[in-house]
């Protein structure tokens, strides 16, 4: 039998509750009657408040063709992220009373975006994420400035964005040129291969690339052996150039070069790089734009977390996550972050909390990332990596900095040009 101290005792206990349990009854149910009764004819409950905060994405674009069927860019680069971001911001700000919308406007590379711009912003649109060409971004950045509208460059690596053609109202979520070949030359340097032929295409943004290997193999301590141009003709690349052409072209075009570690492309015009790899004159490993490629992002990364936002980004588009739609995730979710913590949709609030001191956002690279409050650039590692797996990630082991390690890549604050306005 239980004893009185184990049972007994405790029954009217039990009982005292019960009952006062049954006596409530009857006044929480006329609460609830009362909570869900139609208001009075006439009235209405007050509706929660929405702020909707627009974002628009004002791209140039034109259907690209690459040197492998495989590299060609896929139609919603970039805009995947955007989209993907958004529906991140939602997740959260439908518990804040906060939209967010996306408006799309697409332009031919080179056309007069000014256009566009402005049918955005007559639609309400305050922050925009442009994935644009250099010069094109300029046109439209003064004007959104004069308007309080924010822009967050998301596809131009040109260094002269943030140096001498640098804006205050322009952040930037695209890793420049220097940052790139800067996060290269650290893993070639880490590895002792010094030595380093370069080989770069006629078209402008190869040779600013190269300009950027030049700087970094300075700045770091390679050495850079020969040099060689290879020249554009502009010939047809699916019906003039062969396998077996270029099976003879590149041993040739790669013959003579002094003892070197390394062979560097510059090719962002996908002309000839691709084709390199595999078929110089003696063997070496191949970096640059091609080979061991310096990106803001890889497909195959699955550190920090990085596989749950390649399954969520995989899930809504059917492909894997490449550096633009990176750029274009991370500058949305800045702009959700920002509007979440302020509660506020206002850009000069939320360009103020960007700005300060204790700003940083986390995107899935093992810290979390800050701009650079001299030019407004993201602060982020680079990926370096061929087309099937991460090989390393930059800055490397070693190379330490007074104030952030990750300002060992790109162009620093005493070497700055930049003079905000």
């Amino acid at each position: 039998m239980c004893s009185c101290d184990q049972v007994g005792c405790a029954v009217p206990r039990f009982l005292v509750a019960f009952i006062s349990v049954l006596l409530a009854v009857p006044s929480l149910s006329g609460t609830y009657a009362q909570e869900s009764s139609p208001a009075p004819a006439g009235k209405t409950a007050p509706a929660k408040q929405v702020s909707e905060i627009k974002l628009g994405y004002l791209r140039a674009y034109a259907p690209q063709l690459a040197l492998s069927v495989l590299d060609v860019p896929p139609r919603n680069e970039g805009v995947a992220g955007a989209e993907v971001a958004i529906g991140d911001n939602n997740t959260t700000g439908r518990f804040l009373g906060q939209k967010y919308t996306l408006d799309v406007s697409e332009v031919k590379p080179d056309a007069d975006v000014a256009p566009a711009f402005n049918d955005m912003v007559s639609k309400g649109v305050l922050y925009i994420l442009a994935d644009l060409s250099a010069t094109q971004l300029l046109s439209i950045a003064d004007l959104a400035r004069d308007k309080g509208i924010l822009i967050f460059n998301v596809g131009a690596p040109d260094d002269r964005l943030r140096e001498e053609d640098c804006r205050a109202n322009v952040f930037h979520t695209a890793p420049t040129r220097t940052m790139l070949a800067d996060g290269l030359a650290q893993y070639l340097i880490w590895k002792q291969w010094r030595r380093w032929v370069l080989v770069y295409g006629s078209h402008e943004p190869d040779k600013l690339f190269a300009d950027a290997l030049r700087r970094a193999a300075t700045r770091f301590g390679g050495e850079i052996v020969a040099e060689k141009e290879f020249t554009d003709t502009g010939t047809a690349r699916r019906t003039d150039t062969g396998v077996v052409q270029i099976q003879r072209q590149m041993p040739v075009f790669t013959q003579g070069f002094p003892d070197h570690d390394v062979l560097l492309v510059a090719d962002e015009s996908e002309v000839f790089g691709t084709y390199v790899p595999f078929r110089t004159w003696i063997p070496r490993p191949v970096a640059g734009t091609a080979g061991l490629i310096p990106s803001a992002w890889h497909p195959a990364s699955e550190q920090w977390g990085g596989t749950q936002i390649q399954n969520r980004f995989a899930k809504a588009n059917g492909r894997r996550m490449l550096s633009k739609d990176m750029a274009a995730w991370t500058a949305a979710r800045i702009i959700g972050d920002a509007a979440t913590r302020t509660q506020s949709a206002d850009p000069e609030k939320l360009a103020a909390f960007i700005r300060a001191d204790d700003f940083s956002i986390a995107a899935f690279k093992g810290q979390r990332l800050t701009f650079r409050k001299w030019n407004w650039q993201l602060r982020q590692p680079i990926f370096l990596g061929d087309g099937r797996s991460v090989v390393s990630t930059s800055p490397q082991e070693g190379f330490l900095h007074q104030v952030s390690e990750l300002d060992t890549l790109g162009i620093d604050q005493p070497e700055t040009q930049c003079k905000l306005k």
